[in-house]
């Protein structure tokens, strides 16, 4: 990262909402999990104010959540948000601010399993996309089955390299399962964030509704529509689609951590981190 690009990170990083600066007490809840009885599908909401910036206590507990779900006789999941303005703000830069060794292994880690969990689910999913996505908020988005997005004051992409940052293969696999590869290709170099319009022309969001109680009941009507498939045939022909990007991330988990690793220790990337944080201060 060059001088011009930590500026750009720097400018960049100061759009993005503010974020907690604490990390959290092991009481609070982060995810909550609501089971409809009578349909089996679960409404997954993250409630980290004010942006839900994914830290590692998030994600440990959104990655439990699915496993309890797996567990369970789930028919589907809808993934959402507490906010009104944003369904997740993406990774928590706290977490790469001068990070303690144990700690950032563990948050990167818990990001991987958690992604594989939710991108190669048994049961069907959906997010139900009430407020801005960027990155890490775009990926969780991405790897769900359907998403319905309210518009259309919100934004949504995968704006890594707007930071300087190259997002790892299997965020980039989770773009090209969704939209064109010409398309994934132009949005991933150019960091674009879509408006919910533009997001919907593309075929990166599948709806645009109202808001989030429209956006709720579209997601319920998706999955509604595997109550009559069985669900073995589903299952399978969901992860035959998916399997190469899940393979690849089994198989590289040590690689991909250690790349991760090595970019968040640079000296300069430590410093743009820095002066957003400073920027934080002065707010």
């Amino acid at each position: 990262m060059n001088m011009a690009s930590t500026t750009r990170f720097c400018r960049i990083l100061r759009q993005i909402p503010k974020l907690n600066r604490q990390y959290s007490s092991a009481s609070d809840k982060f995810v909550d999990v609501q089971l409809n009885d009578d349909t089996g599908v679960a409404t997954v909401t993250m409630q980290r104010p004010p942006v839900n910036g994914l830290n590692l206590e998030l994600l440990q507990q959104l990655s439990s959540a699915l496993d309890k779900l797996e567990g369970s006789k789930c028919n589907g999941m809808i993934l959402t948000s507490s906010s009104p303005t944003v369904f997740s703000a993406g990774l928590d830069i706290t977490e790469m601010y001068k990070p303690k060794p144990d700690r950032v292994k563990a948050f990167w880690s818990t990001l991987q399993d958690t992604w594989l969990k939710l991108y190669g689910s048994s049961f069907p999913t959906a997010a139900a996309i009430n407020g801005h996505s960027p990155a890490g908020g775009c990926l969780l988005a991405l790897s769900c089955e359907y998403r319905v997005m309210v518009g259309p004051k919100f934004t949504i992409g995968l704006n890594e390299t707007q930071l300087g940052i190259v997002a790892p293969k299997w965020f980039q696999d989770s773009m090209r399962g969704v939209i064109a590869p010409r398309q994934a290709e132009m949005a991933l170099t150019l960091g674009r964030m879509f408006s919910t319009a533009e997001a919907k022309e593309i075929g990166l969001v599948d709806e645009v509704v109202a808001d989030k109680a429209q956006a709720i009941t579209k997601a319920e009507e998706f999955l509604d529509k595997f109550s009559s498939v069985p669900h073995a045939a589903r299952k399978l022909t969901k992860l035959s689609f998916r399997r190469e990007p899940l393979e690849w991330l089994q198989k590289n988990k040590e690689a991909d951590l250690n790349m991760f690793l090595n970019f968040v220790n640079q000296p300069k990337v430590q410093m743009g981190l820095e002066l957003y944080m400073a920027s934080l201060k002065n707010k």
